[in-house]
């Protein structure tokens, strides 16, 4: 009987993992790069600078791979996000720096102006119906020359302290009082709500598993919730030491948390979600079961100006300037980030966290091969192979099942 029971148990625990290899190999492969390059490096990846860095560096990709993981569910594609970048962090230097405009008006002005831009190019896909892929190049190509353009083919700058706090500032360390080692622990209000959050994770993934019980809902076993919930507090808890100990929580990485956590929201239990997802599936089911799909389609690319807005301010508030060649390439970097946290080019499939973690993947990759050395020709290299087997693998899986 006991037997029996077992060979159960490692039967369901096998479907599980075959029906969320994807997910769970992204968690690896991200643990894995990250534990390879930190024995590369000779344990430089993990150093608190280097980790407050990496989130610095990477924060933008983040923040625009996840209106772009929308595009791409719904089935579309957009190009010009490096130039809206570039555009958007040229207008807020001129707006602070020629007009003298305080950024409390500077920045949501800017937000604005990216949702603009975002209708603009989603009126010509939604409603014009014309393919995303040639509106975008076309829009990659305008905004990069409107910026040469606003800004005269120079760098605008520096910036005020507090528009450069929007990515260079920190969150002060409220609890600085209790601090029972100020002389290793120099932010301990990071640490301890990093502590708060995975007991809050914790007690909300138990919570769930409830309530899936209580409504005959099927849970993922419990060996891997229990590994999964260890694995993050204990990789959770080292993270937010090892910021503690330099200055804390960057201004970035709340702005990215929040954002994170609002998109995820959106995607899993709202219906506006729920919508895009099923447009991207099959748009001609979705618009005859009544979904405005040319309104869905056009709201995403509205989102998609916003969060390019955002991330071309951030860029400029790191480097202190506005430069005409800002944001170069990043359309790819963010697309990368998304085919490799498991969304499907052919729409309708793909997640927050995996994009998220498509980010990270990416950006650990580059942060360790420049403290390697290599060069920016081995970098291109390898960001394209990774992509490719992304792609490859999500195609397997699908003529697989």
């Amino acid at each position: 009987m006991v037997t029996e029971t077992t060979t159960q148990s490692t039967q369901s625990i096998g479907e599980y993992l075959r029906a969320n290899i994807r997910e769970y190999g992204l968690l690896v492969a991200l643990v894995v790069i990250m534990v390879f390059f930190q024995v590369l490096t000779g344990g430089v990846l993990f150093r608190p600078v280097n980790l407050t860095n990496l989130i610095l560096q990477n924060s933008f990709i983040v923040i625009m791979a996840l209106g772009m993981l929308l595009i791409i569910v719904a089935g579309h594609i957009d190009l010009s996000v490096g130039s809206i970048v570039a555009f958007t962090g040229g207008l807020s230097a001129i707006m602070l720096v020629k007009w003298g405009i305080h950024f409390s008006i500077v920045v949501p002005l800017c937000l604005v102006l990216g949702g603009l831009v975002g209708a603009a190019q989603g009126y010509w896909v939604a409603y014009q119906k014309i393919p995303a892929f040639i509106v975008t190049l076309a829009g990659m190509l305008v905004f990069r020359g409107l910026t040469y353009l606003i800004l005269e083919n120079r760098p605008i700058g520096p910036f005020p302290k507090d528009f450069q706090s929007l990515s260079t500032g920190f969150v002060p360390d409220f609890l600085s009082f209790i601090n029972p080692m100020p002389e290793t622990i120099t932010n301990l209000f990071s640490l301890v709500v990093v502590v708060v959050l995975v007991v809050l994770a914790v007690y909300y993934g138990l919570k769930n598993r409830a309530e899936n019980d209580r409504h005959g809902t099927e849970n993922e076993p419990f060996a891997f919730f229990a590994a999964q919930m260890g694995i993050i507090a204990v990789v959770a808890i080292f993270l937010g030491y090892q910021l503690s100990t330099y200055k804390g929580f960057p201004n970035v990485l709340v702005v990215m948390g929040l954002l994170i956590a609002l998109y995820t929201f959106v995607t899993t239990r709202s219906t506006i979600g729920r919508r895009i997802y099923a447009m991207g599936g099959n748009e001609k089911a979705a618009k005859l079961s009544g979904i405005n799909t040319e309104r869905l389609t056009f709201y995403t690319f509205v989102n998609m100006g916003v969060l390019a807005a955002l991330a071309g301010m951030i860029i400029a508030a790191r480097l202190n300037s506005a430069t005409p060649k800002a944001g170069v390439g990043f359309e790819l970097d963010v697309i990368a980030a998304c085919f490799i946290g498991g969304a499907s080019a052919s729409g309708g499939v793909g997640k927050i966290t995996g994009a998220v973690i498509g980010a990270f993947i990416m950006g650990v990759m580059n942060n360790g091969m420049s403290i390697m050395g290599l060069g920016i020709d081995y970098q291109q290299l390898v960001k394209g192979l990774v992509l490719l087997a992304a792609v490859f693998f999500d195609v397997y899986n699908k003529n697989k099942g």
